[in-house]
């Protein structure tokens, strides 16, 4: 949620969004980091190099990340330089591990979708071609959007539970990359006839849901999967949102993964199985891995929460900073 000002909301002592977008516009002082670890990301990288200095980017450094287990300490690298702008070109995990580096700091994320779903940057309406998206840094804006929060990991978009946690340590880089997004509901196909069903307890506002399914999602962002979740969730709301896919039926999680593979929109808050909240505390049993915007390492029971204003990033110039 944007408030100008940010008393209190995890903004506190940072410049406002308009003086941060002057300086962004009119100073380009900027660093960039883009994930070459993936095919993709090698392809693009001298691309996006390019189209930055065609901007008006002369980047501080330009930092090209081959082993993903340096990503966090080329990030703390980047950062101190000092830049207005950290530019960072990847998949979801990428972005994910950039969130944690840049959120409550007196920077903002510039987006480079480079990924095979790129949900973060779907939820923020950012264009998926590398010079549109490049062109939101020329000309967007400073937004103030929601941090979420799984137990002391900080995500940009989605915890889940069930059979994705299984799917994401099973697809292939190989069907990704030739399919794309589509690799996970096919995966999970794969996965889905061994699963075993969990039941769900949701605490929220004092009130307990319960559900026996495959798969619970708690999403922070719009998208999952690359697909819309719901026409009406937002990034910047202050709230989370729980839903499960299908029921303790294989059968009903089958159809329901195929129906929005294949169709991409689902139904409003209003009209789905939704359970909404700041906070949710989720038990399960047995108890459940999380995966975090894709890091399988939290254990259930877990607390989840949202951090409104908790992280800056450069948006479309009518992308609703509520």
């Amino acid at each position: 949620m944007g408030s100008e000002q940010g008393a209190g909301d995890g903004t506190a002592g940072l410049r406002s969004k308009t003086e941060h977008t002057k300086a962004i516009h009119e100073l380009r002082r900027a660093t960039v980091v883009i994930n070459t670890h993936s095919r993709r990301g090698r392809r693009l990288y001298p691309e996006a190099i390019r189209i930055l200095r065609r901007d008006g980017f002369d980047p501080y450094r330009v930092f090209s990340v081959v082993n993903p287990k340096k990503l966090r300490a080329t990030l703390e690298a980047a950062l101190s330089d000092g830049p207005d702008l950290l530019i960072v070109g990847g998949g979801d995990g990428t972005l994910s591990t950039a969130v944690k580096h840049v959120a409550h700091r007196d920077v903002a994320l510039g987006v480079l979708p480079l990924g095979t779903t790129n949900n973060f940057a779907r939820s923020l309406g950012l264009p998926l071609d590398l010079a549109g998206a490049i062109g939101v840094l020329s000309r967007g804006k400073v937004a103030d959007i929601d941090l979420g929060m799984a137990g002391d990991r900080a995500f940009a978009n989605l915890a889940s539970f069930g059979v994705s946690v299984e799917v994401a340590g099973t697809v292939r880089p190989w069907l990704k990359r030739l399919v794309g997004r589509a690799a996970y509901p096919l995966t999970a196909l794969t996965v889905l006839p061994g699963h075993r069903p969990f039941r769900a307890y949701l605490t929220v506002d004092g009130r307990r849901h319960e559900v026996l399914t495959h798969q619970l999602n708690i999403a922070n962002g719009r998208f999952q999967g690359g697909w819309q979740v719901a026409s009406d969730i937002s990034i910047d709301n202050g709230r989370l949102v729980a839903y499960q896919l299908g029921s303790g039926k294989r059968l009903r999680l089958l159809v329901e993964t195929l129906t929005r593979a294949t169709g991409g929109r689902w139904r409003s808050l209003a009209g789905g199985p939704f359970v909404v909240g700041r906070e949710i505390v989720l038990e399960t049993d047995p108890p459940m891995r999380a995966d975090v915007d894709g890091e399988v390492r939290l254990l259930t029971p877990i607390t989840l929460r949202t951090v409104a204003n908790g992280l800056r990033v450069m948006v479309p110039a009518d992308f609703v900073d509520n």
